[in-house]
């Protein structure tokens, strides 16, 4: 091969060296260095000829704005509605697309998955697994496809080689941190490795019109591994969240260049692969038919899609002196704001009780329509007498104690009628009017309304 020549660069300041150094002679900061590309030989084959699906890229010329014509992506519609509604519509052709995770979250089996159920020649590149333990994988979900072509291997060269002769319809590559290029001397996963090879997939990607999907490994901080530059170069930041312990698993989109990154998908982790849930509604809401205290459920939107969630509070008194603050899949800091609006506000002293908040079946969820729900089950629990479950809650409460309104209100109140809810409580909506035949909604404007409503069934029974 061809001598390529390289330098190394600091990461901070962009200093030039002929060698690796440890501390940057220029800014002082340490393990900034690493080793990059200057300049390698020209690629004969699939970087430079054209592909059964598009030709080399026009070479770039300046041109007005009014002269460039909207080009309509063709999106390659996935066999899982969930990922379909994650990356917009689709897959679309030449994009490059990174999904992370924590360990055995499920995103090899996600993959493959897709993969055998795709009606197209893919090429699954895994560098971790041999062939033979991807083959295990398929028979337990039970799946066969004559499409899906496995290849064990870590190097780009060897990669494109084999591209360009099975010409695939789409390519996915477990993992990113183990593949390497011959240009960069650093072990694969290292920082110029990982930038290295992701910029010659990048070109493979946009010159062939062929879509890659990247599986990246998830750091202990819980952000993806490997160069931040890295999430900057792909075209869609997919990540997996879950707790291994729950069968349920997200799908967020962080960033998508070709839809939108408030889209989320659920699955359901199973034996036989991951399958997607259509109602996530019902099943984040307990079937217990026997009413508990601090208990409340929440009308939620995450992307698109309206859910509701149960909400689970747990109020005693204090044993070890210092009250603590747990919540589970709900901001700590925002519950700690929520408990001091009850104390100034609505006169309950809850200074000295430990409060413990948890959102069922593992999902986290930032909307700040949750704070109606999590005041309604922290007082349920604070006076242990269950609330009617035939109830919710969709409204955010400012630091005066004022219950504020939230976005998307007619697709909450539609899903909770959907599910049988007979009243929900919003926040009084002075532009609009608000309206609903098949469900009582109860607007209120403070914090003090909403009370006596919480027991007031409860109470007439009793």
């Amino acid at each position: 091969m061809a001598k390529v020549k390289t330098s190394f660069f600091c990461q901070n300041c962009g200093a030039s060296y002929p060698k690796w150094v440890g501390q940057c002679t220029s800014c002082k900061e340490w393990n900034t260095v690493v080793e990059e590309v200057v300049q390698r030989p020209d690629k004969k084959g699939w970087s430079s000829a054209p592909t059964a699906r598009g030709t080399a890229k026009d070479a770039s010329i300046p041109r007005r704005i009014q002269e460039v014509e909207n080009q309509q992506y063709q999106r390659i519609a996935m066999p899982d509605e969930e990922l379909n509604r994650v990356l917009g519509g689709g897959l679309v052709p030449g994009s490059l697309v990174l999904i992370g995770g924590e360990p055995g979250v499920g995103k090899s089996t996600l993959l493959l998955q897709m993969a055998l159920q795709l009606p197209l020649k893919t090429l699954y590149i895994s560098g971790e697994e041999s062939a033979q333990q991807i083959k295990m994988r398929a028979d337990r979900m039970g799946i066969t496809s004559e499409d899906c072509y496995l290849l064990a291997e870590t190097r780009t060269q060897s990669i494109f080689t084999h591209a360009e002769k099975l010409q695939p319809d789409l390519v996915i590559i477990d993992s990113i941190q183990t593949i390497h290029t011959d240009y960069i001397d650093s072990a694969a996963g290292s920082i110029s490795q990982i930038r290295e090879s992701t910029a010659e997939l990048i070109k493979y990607a946009k010159e062939t019109a062929t879509p890659v999907l990247l599986v990246g490994h998830i750091t202990k901080e819980g952000s993806i591994a490997g160069p931040k530059l890295l999430e900057h170069m792909v075209d869609a930041v997919l990540q997996f969240e879950g707790d291994r312990h729950y069968i349920y698993r997200i799908l967020r989109s962080l960033k998508n260049r070709f839809g939108s990154t408030s889209e989320l998908g659920i699955y359901e982790m199973r034996s036989n692969g991951m399958l997607p849930v259509k109602n996530p509604s019902e099943l984040l809401l307990s079937s217990n038919s026997q009413s508990l205290s601090g208990s409340a459920v929440a009308a939620t939107v995450e992307g698109m899609r309206p859910l509701l969630v149960e909400v689970q509070a747990l109020v005693s008194t204090a044993v070890y002196g210092t009250p603590q603050r747990s919540a589970t899949g709900f901001n700590a800091k925002r519950l700690n704001m929520l408990l001091a609006i009850l104390e100034k506000k609505a006169g309950f002293k809850l200074g000295a009780k430990d409060v413990f908040l948890n959102l069922t079946g593992g999902i986290r969820i930032e909307d700040p329509a949750l704070d109606l729900a999590v005041v309604a089950a922290i007082l349920s629990s604070n006076v242990d007498t269950p609330l009617a479950k035939n109830q919710c809650f969709a409204a955010e409460i400012g630091l005066a104690g004022e219950v504020r309104p939230v976005q998307r209100l007619d697709q909450r109140i539609s899903e909770a009628a959907k599910l049988g809810f007979e009243r929900i409580f919003v926040a009084r909506s002075p532009r609009s009017e608000i309206k609903s035949e098949a469900i009582e909604v109860v607007q209120i404007t403070k914090l003090e309304e909403v009370l006596p409503f919480l027991f007031q069934k409860r109470a007439s029974e009793n």
